[in-house]
């Protein structure tokens, strides 16, 4: 008789798969902040994974994308923060409530403005991270763009890449070394970035004299 509660071999090897990846990633991560990324080899980050360089390459195509493998999921939850907001609400406060989020989850203000693409900023000061970090703000202001066109009513493309750009400053804001280190001199440094979140917000938002991006009703 075939029974149906065994595992299924599909849901087996992507887990594997998927657990492999995190093994990389973790790896990476590790070495990167211990001695650089400069100073850190593909094949160092295969041997502390155990696996070979050759399936390293199979779940990445280059080292950059190592330093960079959680890249898309912020861009993710601000894209679908900004479609799927309640009317009248604007793409500013979409983007506050996720960055909001991501303090709140976070261990410690440190880990929080890693969460915001803030990590890398412990690998050193190469000029490939540099350039793919310049690419990936790029990344999110098209996919902010898109998101913010899709959404909201009566927008000009203009309007639309202008209202990406402010949502992209605020994330960015969060990751700066002078807000870490203000957050590092307060008492509370969660409620300090809390603090600067409203802060940085209410300034954009006050730049026009209205809160933009009000989604159709």
């Amino acid at each position: 008789m075939g029974g149906t509660d065994g595992p299924r071999p599909g849901g087996l090897r992507e887990r594997k798969k998927q657990l492999t990846r995190q093994a990389l990633l973790a790896a990476a991560e590790r070495l990167f902040e211990q001695r650089g990324y400069d100073n850190v080899t593909v094949a160092e980050i295969a041997d502390a994974a155990n696996i070979s360089v050759k399936t390293l390459f199979t779940y990445f195509a280059s080292k950059e994308d190592l330093a960079f493998g959680g890249e898309a999921r912020l861009r993710d939850e601000l894209v679908a923060a900004i479609i799927d907001r309640p009317a009248r609400t604007s793409v500013l406060d979409a983007v506050t409530v996720v960055l909001r989020r991501q303090i709140d989850a976070a261990a410690g203000a440190d880990e929080a403005t890693a969460g915001m693409a803030g990590y890398h900023r412990g690998y050193g000061e190469s000029a490939a991270l540099q350039s793919r970090l310049r690419r990936m703000w790029h990344d999110y202001e098209d996919a902010l763009t898109a998101a913010i066109g899709r959404s909201t009513a009566g927008l000009a493309p203009a309007e639309a890449r202008l209202l990406a750009m402010r949502a992209i400053v605020l994330v960015r804001s969060l990751t700066t070394a002078e807000v870490r280190e203000l957050v590092a001199g307060a008492d509370d440094p969660r409620a300090a970035l809390h603090g600067w979140l409203d802060q940085a917000a209410h300034t954009l938002a006050d730049a026009t004299g209205r809160l933009p991006g009000r989604r159709r009703t």
